[in-house]
């Protein structure tokens, strides 16, 4: 029998059917290579409608790229970059930032992955030491990989605090989408407005092909950009398949719907798990994931039928992931087989 593997991550869903149309609009006929192509041109338009004239944006194929061209972007190899411990940058990276930044990750552990002044402040040490990494940038993600969300007002706070220690502030916004949606506000509100210097947009997680997209809010820190991304193998030489994608995901605001229905559907996922007794929601549900406690003896036993992450062995800790196209039957399948295994 086969895994069922619809819950495992966003990043096993489909492709939207308005972004396989915009890819198969932009296949037509001959156009020029490397960004310079009406394509792009528009969809760089896009993003300065959303997030406001001032900015410079360029496109690379995958989050990775995203995070470390751009965090190359911001520091130099004696610079530090502070992050939760649990952040993508961190855990699921492969060492790229360390390797290509040449910087010290310094991680922090959180309870719900968000990171706070009061938690930064300690790890503020030797400033102008020469012996020492000196801190640079201040990297979060919204939404975080716990399934969190910070407020606009935690924003603020952070990015007030990371100003006035001379520190960058980073966001990895793989599911930015579905954290503005949660919020209730738009995608510039949560990011430029609150004091955001650079961001890494995920198109890839809510719908799109693949392609992400990476913000510098103050165009000064932008001008070796397009050297690094070139190093780093990133300039895509048929930049038009990932600007079309880009130009359909803002259109009607398909972004905002795609994030929507999953946020909706862990929402659901949430409601029909908490009817479990033995099952716990461990995380608030905040975004389109569900983390949530399975014991040991369940737990391995649904997982015979359904493919999902497990992040805590030890504590058994599971997390579920909608999509924009997950459906209420699948979540009624997994929940009533859940229930059948609990009942044996």
């Amino acid at each position: 029998m086969s895994l069922n593997v619809e819950f495992g991550s966003d990043n096993h869903s489909g492709v939207h059917p308005d972004i396989i149309k915009a890819i198969i609009e932009a296949n037509k006929g001959y156009t020029i290579a490397y960004g310079e192509d009406p394509y792009t041109e528009t969809a760089v338009k896009k993003f300065k409608e959303v997030f406001g004239k001032e900015i410079d944006v360029f496109f690379v194929y995958n989050g990775t790229a995203a995070n470390i061209i751009g965090l190359k972007t911001l520091t130099n190899s004696y610079n530090s970059i502070i992050c939760a411990d649990m952040a993508h940058l961190n855990v699921h990276e492969c060492c790229g930032p360390e390797k290509f930044t040449g910087c010290k990750l310094v991680t922090i552990p959180t309870k719900n992955g968000k990171l706070n002044p009061e938690l930064i402040k300690p790890y503020l040490i030797g400033t102008g030491d020469v012996h020492m990494a000196q801190p640079k940038v201040v990297s979060i993600t919204q939404s975080t990989e716990l399934g969190t969300t910070y407020t606009v007002n935690e924003l603020k706070k952070l990015c007030g605090f990371a100003h006035k220690n001379n520190l960058l502030v980073h966001v990895d916004g793989a599911r930015l989408c579905n954290a503005a949606v949660y919020l209730k506000k738009d995608l510039k509100e949560i990011t430029k407005d609150v004091g955001v210097d650079i961001l890494s947009f995920g198109g890839t997680k809510n719908g799109m092909m693949y392609g992400e997209a990476v913000v510098f809010f103050k165009k000064n820190l932008s001008k070796d950009f397009e050297f690094y991304r070139k190093q780093g193998m990133q300039l895509t030489s048929k930049m038009r398949f990932i600007s079309a994608q880009f130009k359909s995901f803002f259109e009607h605001n398909l972004w905002k719907k795609n994030a929507e229905h999953a946020n909706q559907m862990a929402q659901y996922l949430k409601k029909q798990i908490e009817k479990i007794p033995e099952i716990k929601i461990v995380q608030p549900v905040e975004a389109n994931m569900v983390y949530t406690y399975i014991p040991k003896k369940y737990l391995k036993e649904i997982r015979k039928k359904y493919f999902f992450h497990v992040f805590d062995e030890k504590a058994c800790v599971a997390r579920l992931m909608c999509s924009f196209d997950t459906k209420k039957e699948s979540i009624d399948e997994f929940v009533n087989d859940l229930k059948k295994i609990l009942l044996k």
